[in-house]
């Protein structure tokens, strides 16, 4: 399959609402698997997710899905599923109701509409409410029936804006769960959410955005490396912290030290992490400080987002 055709495609992408900023000059190659796009409220994420859906055109640049511009609708809608972070039902329909009524949209036969509805269903786990109106729907069974009706066609494409808010921790899990069923199927899913300790377990790669400009992409560990010039955090677990902390500090990578909570380990934030496990493991050999446990304390998408946007929320 040509390149062009198995990616989500923007190039130099802008999109102004009037004198607002939406996004500015992105550019992103999406393959397929599942992709978390990070960033706080009003970061673009959401322009970002209808620009590649379709609902709203660029101010400049190009976007193509697998090949397909919203220009070709039939196709590319067949193409793409949506699930927006917002409630929108016709009144007085029961799940049921919207699920065939959303499929014979796209002109399916009833009997087919039928079929997929039901399979849908049964992967949200909202068969036995299908038949109750979605008005009485807790704020989970609606987000639900949204992802349902958003992957009951199925899409090559599925884009889901903050789908795990309202979730309780089994439906959350289970969503998790099926996302990285369709990742593993080859679709492509591009995932919003603010649930940041998930997004690691979850992803293939993460895009952090900001202010309506993309400011890294990669998978945790590759968007770690590109800012590999700014002092990374260890914990390190032992018996005598305050003594592995002035020891440490007599290289000048290590700029800060604080000790933990516990008073049985120490956060040593270093410039140069190569030097820094250098050190550690020469004063693991003395046996002056016995070591228990080593771990990058902010290896995570909470704290790399902090480095990448500043703690003021400004972009670095």
């Amino acid at each position: 399959m040509n390149a062009m055709n198995d990616r989500i495609i923007f190039e130099n992408v802008s999109k102004f609402y009037g004198e607002v900023l939406g996004v500015n000059r992105v550019s992103l190659s999406i393959p397929p698997g599942v992709t978390t796009l990070v960033g706080p409220n009003g970061s673009g994420k959401t322009t970002l997710m209808n620009l590649m859906t379709g609902l709203v055109q660029p101010s400049s640049g190009n976007i193509s899905v697998l090949g397909l511009t919203p220009g070709n609708a039939e196709r590319f809608f067949r193409e793409v599923g949506y699930c927006t972070q917002f409630d929108s039902f016709p009144r007085g329909l029961t799940g049921w109701d919207f699920m065939m009524d959303s499929l014979m949209l796209y002109g399916m036969s009833e009997a087919d509409a039928f079929r997929l509805a039901e399979e849908a269903l049964q992967r949200v786990q909202l068969v036995d409410a299908a038949g109750r109106k979605i008005a009485g729907y807790s704020k989970g069974m609606r987000q639900k029936i949204r992802l349902a009706q958003a992957i009951a066609h199925h899409p090559r494409v599925l884009v889901l804006d903050e789908p795990l808010n309202g979730l309780d921790p089994m439906a959350r899990a289970e969503s998790l769960a099926l996302f990285e069923e369709l990742g593993r199927q080859g679709m492509h899913l591009v995932i919003s959410s603010h649930i940041l300790d998930e997004v690691d377990r979850i992803s293939d790669r993460v895009v952090f955005i900001t202010g309506g400009y993309l400011i890294a992409e990669g998978n945790i560990h590759q968007v770690r490396q590109e800012v590999r010039d700014k002092p990374m955090q260890v914990l390190i677990r032992c018996d005598h912290p305050e003594l592995l902390a002035s020891k440490m500090f007599a290289v000048n990578h290590c700029v800060e030290a604080r000790l933990h909570a516990d008073g049985k380990g120490v956060f040593l934030r270093t410039g140069d992490i190569d030097q820094f496990y250098t050190l550690l493991n020469e004063i693991a050999v003395d046996g002056l400080v016995r070591i228990e446990a080593v771990a990058p304390a902010d290896d995570d998408a909470h704290a790399i987002y902090q480095y990448l946007i500043g703690s003021d929320g400004s972009a670095a």
